[in-house]
């Protein structure tokens, strides 16, 4: 359950991310309430995730879930560009997450 936990806490991370850039500076009311939510429970999924995860795993991955979705979420939303170069870096970013649980003890 631990790792359903982090999962999720990372997609919040991701909504965090992308309410942070929406909310232009905590300059408008709604996105900040949106983004202050999603980081809310963002950190309280994690700490559920920790629970039953090393805190070194589990930080990798939450951090790691969030940095790769927020890049995603940039070149989507943002169109802050599709290149080779940025995909093979978010790839290197999942590779490593992936490598943390499958050596997860």
């Amino acid at each position: 359950m631990a790792w359903v936990y982090l999962l999720f806490a990372g997609l919040f991370e991701i909504g965090f991310a992308v309410g942070l850039k929406a909310s232009d500076g905590f300059s408008r009311p709604l996105p900040t309430l949106v983004t202050l939510i999603c980081l809310g429970i963002s950190l309280w999924l994690l700490s559920l995730a920790m629970r039953g995860l090393p805190l070194g795993t589990a930080y990798a991955v939450w951090t790691g879930i969030g940095s790769a979705g927020a890049v995603l979420a940039g070149m989507i939303m943002a169109r802050e560009g599709f290149d080779p170069g940025r995909i093979f870096c978010v790839l290197l970013i999942l590779a490593g997450v992936a490598g943390l649980k499958i050596l997860e003890k």
